[in-house]
Order: structure tokens, then C-alpha cells, then sequence
């Protein structure tokens, strides 16, 4: 035996665990004295320690007072006080809490697994099929069309389910209740028109891989900033460049290549808060303005073209469903009509940008942090043009070209009559969508300016919901919904124009603030084809008014993917895009209701009659 150590402690194996042990506390203070010894002995011999788990506060200081009670030697638990004597050492006190723990957990797992917003959908569309009773001659299919349309929808609102995959619910729906079969329900996810969408992402991807759009953006932000900086005319330059890449591809896909862009040149500029300074709130204020400009200028660049954005591409294929009869919606017409009405809003925005966020000492409080040496220290750093940005902008200015001359006009055909007309816009953009894959980089040996490694950044979110709503299209016009539904609309018959189509333009701009753009279009485009026959006035003045209505969702962060995107950078708040996107919201229908009636009625032929 060793000098300093005690005596080899009792078999506890034998003994363990003593009687005195399981005394209920406060019964036998003597016994749960003596358990603190024990306890005591075997801790200094074994390192013996016990987590003790408090379950109400109030037990927190005791149980910290036994932890410490159990790190001395043996002899010092001799003086043990009496409420070491009344701690609870191994039968932890289990409460009712513990049922209300476990049941705001289970809610908790509940919420996160989305449960309630995946059970809404088929909760909705069952409660529609039960308890609604629509009539008419085509019986149950225009009820369970409108059930169905709730579950889809109700996934697309709560995120319940990725976008894409609440988009492919119509496969399995339609042919489930009767609507459509599945051939029919499946050919509509694939025809020109996503053809077209598909060809212009590819397009987009290689322009984004060998940064063309960043190259361009330099260039004339540089020719536009000024010595010294002229805010006006750096923002023109911006949103300028941000309108024009917004004509050629998706406008989701234009702000988030053109973002960076813009917060590159916001990255020199302090992060500051509005009380640091007079020169650091006009610094933060012109911030707000450039990436306001991106977002916006995006969506009114779309506006220009087919390619520009998704709602565009879903009127031309409702148009061509509904009225197979008139006059198809070009790439050329639409822009014939779309460009003058961009470039109104191009203007309002600047003019609005200019006149909220930039005053008499913006220009100088940016002097600081932005002059042309930068901008032409970062398009050094690009180097030349190489050979692969040269072919990628040759094959997408000659899809232009084919864009604009398939159809010329009536007395000068186009390119399309060279093929009896067989041929589409997804035709040709598949086509130069091909030569990326073909053409030599010129970088490595065998590499192509595409691969299709690079091709998996698609946004097939986009394209299941294009086919979704070309889908939920032909399920209104086939179940007979839309002629019920368009009768709550019939007070417009017989107004003039300068009433329906702002009515029109304002109804959807309201809705598309709760829901994307591509939803909203999808929507509302079948009432208003069944609404214009109803009430005998051309389907163009409702149906184009409804589109742009829809691309008007300038005022929250859900109207779109847009307005996501300049609301993550931290910069804008909903208010800023509220107190901006009204005033362009004001000018985009009443520019509609003057472009519409006069160069409308030229370019769609309208005579005001179906």
C-alpha cells in the first residue's frame, strides 16, 4: 500500500447499487448523506462522474453544486451541507414538459419537411371536386380541371415541391381525372416553342462561359462614366447594357450574369449606413439605384423581344392554340410592337432611377471610389478577344439574323417560304444552338465551344414550366373552364378599347405580384381568349394585355426571379422596390393603352372583333 492512498475500496459489484441509493429525495436526508460519500469514495478511485440532466431551471444551481461535490476527494463530502444532502444524484425528475417538448418538435420536423404545403395541394383539389358543382354540358371535367389547377398552383405559391417538379404534376393529374390523356398532356412539353427556350439557354451558357456579357458591359460602362463620374449617365450605361443582353436571352438568365457586373463596381464603393455622412449616404443610395437598374431593366429589355422572357414565349403558344385561324405572333411582329414599348419603359426607369437617387453631389461623392482607370484596369485583365468569343458572337448574330427575316411581311417573304413554311423559331435557334457543339474552341486540342458538361446549368425549372402552362392551356380549352370562368369577366363587353385594356393590363399586374410572371401568364391568358370571343372584341387586345400586365411585377420580391436576385445583395428592401417599381407599374399600362389601339391594331391586324 502506498503512503497518501486509501484503502482499496469494497467490491462494489457485489453491493452495488446499496439500497440507500434509490431513497426518494427529501425521505431519508441520512441516506442520501451516506450516497454522497459513497458516490464520493468511488469517484476518486474510479473518476466515477455523473451528468446530471436539470430539467426545470430551478434545479440548475443544485445540480452544478453536486458536479462540484462530486470533483473533490473523499474527505471533504464530510462537512456536506444539507442541500447537498437533498440533491437527486441518479433519478433525473421527469415532467410534463416533456410531452410538450416532443410535440413542438414533432411540429417542428412537420414544418420543415413542408408537410402541410405538400398536403395542401390534394387537400384543395379534393375539396373543390366535393363540394363544388360548376354545371354546364361538358359535366365533371371542368370541376375537376379547376381542382386540379389548385393543386398545382398551391404547390407553385408555397414551394411545397420544387418549382420543376410541381411543374410535371399535370403527366400524372390530367390523365388522372379525365382531362387530357397522356399523349396529349405529354406533347405539350415539347414543341417550337420550348424548342426556342431551350436553343436560347444553350446560347446564354456559352456567352456566360467565355464572359462576353462582362466584356460588353465593361466596354460601355466605361464609355459612358464620365471624367468626372456623371451618375446619369454611368446608370444609363448599365441599364442600358443590362436592356440589351435582356432582348437575346431569358431575363432571369440577364440578371444574374449582369448582378456580378454591377456589384463589381459597387464592391469599391463603403457599405456604410445613412448616418456615417453626407458623401457615404449618396454613395449607398447610388448603389440601391444600379442594382434597382439591373433588375428592372432586365424585365423591360424582355419585354422587346420573343426570346426576352418566358411570358412572351407562353402568349405566342396560347395564341397559336387558340386562334389557329389568325395571323401567328413572329419573332419579327412581336418586335415591331414590343421595342417601342421597351424603349418607353427604358426611359421611364432611367428618368426615375436618376430622379429618386441622384442628386448634385452624387457625382462627386463617387469621384472617390470610381473613375475610366479602373473600368479599363479590369477590361485589361479580359485580354484580346480570342477566337472562341468571336465565333459565339458570329452564331448568335446570325441567329438574330434568322430570327428577323423568317417573316418579313405580306409583299416580301422571308427566308421560311424557302421550306413551305415548315420551319419555326425553335427551328433555327436548335440549329445554331448545334454549331457550339461542332465549331472548335481553338483553345484545346478537340474541344468545341460547348460541351454538354456545360449544359447542366439549364434552367429545366423554366422549361417544365413553360410545358406546364402550355399544358394547363389545353386542359382549360378542352374541360370547358374557360368559357365558365370568363363569364365573371363579361361587364367588359361592349367597352371601348381605352377601357379594356388597361382593366386587362392592371388585373394581371395585380396577380403577378403574388406569383411569378410565367404563373401568372399561365393563368390568365385562357380567360381572356374565352373572354374575348364572349364579348366580340379581337383576342389581341386582351390577350397582349394581359402578357405585358404580367411583366409589370415590379413592386415585390415574389414576382419574380428578378427581383430575387437584386433583393439578395443586400442593397434594396421591398420598400425600395415598392417606391421605385410603382411609378414604372403607372407608366407601363398607360404607355400599353396608347401603343396597343394604334400601332397594335397595325401590326396584329385588330379590328376590335374576333
Amino acid at each position: 500500500m502506498r503512503r497518501g492512498r486509501d484503502p482499496s475500496p469494497p467490491n462494489f459489484l457485489a453491493v452495488w447499487p446499496p439500497a440507500h441509493l434509490l431513497a426518494m429525495p427529501g425521505t431519508n436526508p441520512a441516506a442520501e448523506s451516506s450516497s454522497g460519500i459513497y458516490l464520493g469514495h468511488l469517484s476518486r478511485h474510479f473518476k466515477l462522474r455523473l451528468a446530471i440532466r436539470p430539467h426545470r431551471r430551478r434545479h440548475a444551481r443544485l445540480s452544478k453544486t453536486t458536479t462540484r461535490a462530486m470533483e473533490k476527494p473523499a474527505g471533504s463530502f464530510g462537512g456536506s451541507s444539507s442541500e447537498d444532502a437533498g440533491t437527486p444524484l441518479l433519478l433525473p425528475v421527469h415532467r410534463d414538459d416533456d410531452a410538450t417538448t416532443t410535440a413542438s418538435s414533432r411540429l417542428r420536423a412537420l414544418l420543415a419537411h413542408k408537410y402541410p404545403a405538400i398536403a395542401s395541394g390534394p387537400v384543395a383539389c379534393a375539396a373543390i371536386c366535393a363540394l363544388v358543382d360548376l354545371g354546364g354540358a361538358h359535366g365533371a371535367a371542368p370541376r375537376n380541371m379547376l381542382g386540379v389547377l389548385a393543386w398545382v398552383f398551391l404547390w407553385w405559391a408555397t414551394d411545397a415541391v420544387p418549382l420543376a417538379v410541381a411543374s410535371m404534376a399535370p403527366l400524372f393529374l390530367f390523365p388522372a381525372f379525365g382531362i387530357s390523356s397522356a399523349d396529349a398532356v405529354a406533347k405539350a412539353y415539347m414543341d417550337d416553342v420550348i424548342a426556342l427556350v431551350l436553343g436560347s439557354f444553350i446560347l446564354a451558357l456559352a456567352i456566360e462561359r467565355y464572359h462576353i456579357h462582362r466584356r460588353l458591359a465593361l466596354n460601355i460602362t466605361l464609355r459612358f462614366c464620365g471624367d468626372p463620374v456623371r451618375p446619369s449617365l454611368l446608370l444609363l450605361g448599365i441599364t442600358g447594357t443590362t436592356a440589351f443582353v435582356s432582348m437575346w436571352i431569358h431575363n432571369t438568365a440577364c440578371t444574374v450574369m449582369m448582378m456580378p457586373v454591377a456589384t463589381g463596381i459597387l464592391q469599391r464603393f463603403p457599405r456604410g449606413g445613412a448616418g456615417q455622412g453626407e458623401e457615404e449616404d449618396e454613395v449607398r443610395r447610388f448603389s440601391k439605384a444600379v442594382v434597382l437598374g439591373v433588375v428592372y431593366a432586365s424585365a423591360v429589355g424582355g419585354m422587346a423581344t420573343l426570346t426576352g422572357t418566358g411570358v412572351n414565349i407562353i402568349l405566342v403558344g396560347m395564341w397559336s392554340a387558340y386562334f389557329p385561324e389568325k395571323e401567328p405572333i413572329t419573332f419579327s411582329s412581336w418586335m415591331s410592337f414590343g421595342l417601342p414599348m421597351a424603349l418607353v419603359m427604358f426611359l421611364a426607369l432611367w428618368v426615375t432611377l436618376c430622379f429618386m437617387y441622384c442628386s448634385n453631389n452624387t457625382g462627386k461623392a463617387l469621384s472617390s471610389y470610381l473613375d475610366g482607370s479602373h473600368l479599363r484596369r479590369e477590361l485589361s485583365l479580359l485580354g484580346p478577344m480570342a477566337f472562341a468569343e468571336k465565333m459565339v458572337l458570329a452564331v448568335f448574330g446570325g441567329l438574330i439574323v434568322l430570327w428577323m427575316t423568317r417573316n418579313l411581311t405580306d409583299d416580301i417573304p422571308g427566308w421560311g417560304v424557302l421550306f413551305h413554311d415548315q420551319v419555326g423559331d425553335g427551328t433555327v435557334t436548335i440549329m445554331m444552338a448545334t454549331l457550339l457543339f461542332i465549331i472548335p474552341s481553338g483553345k484545346k486540342e478537340g474541344e468545341k465551344l460547348m460541351d454538354w458538361n456545360k449544359c447542366r446549368k439549364l434552367q429545366w425549372n423554366i422549361v417544365l414550366l413553360l410545358g406546364a402552362g402550355f399544358a394547363i392551356a389545353d386542359g382549360f380549352r378542352t374541360s370547358g373552364l374557360t368559357g365558365i370562368l370568363s363569364d365573371g369577366l363579361r361587364f367588359l363587353e361592349g367597352a371601348p378599347t381605352l377601357v379594356i385594356v388597361p382593366v386587362a393590363c392592371v388585373f394581371s399586374g395585380v396577380i403577378t405580384e403574388f406569383m411569378s410572371d410565367d404563373s401568372t401568364t399561365t393563368l390568365v391568358l385562357p380567360l381572356f381568349a374565352e373572354l374575348a370571343r364572349s364579348v366580340e372584341v379581337h383576342p389581341a387586345l386582351l390577350m397582349i394585355s394581359g402578357a405585358v400586365g404580367a411583366q409589370l411585377s415590379y413592386l415585390f420580391p415574389t414576382g419574380s426571379p428578378s427581383n430575387v436576385v437584386g433583393f439578395s445583395t443586400g442593397h434594396i428592401t421591398i420598400k425600395d422596390l415598392v417606391a421605385t417599381g410603382l411609378p414604372l407599374k403607372v407608366v407601363g399600362v398607360a404607355a400599353l393603352t396608347v401603343l396597343l389601339p394604334t400601332l397594335g391594331s397595325v401590326i396584329f391586324g385588330m379590328d376590335n372583333k374576333s
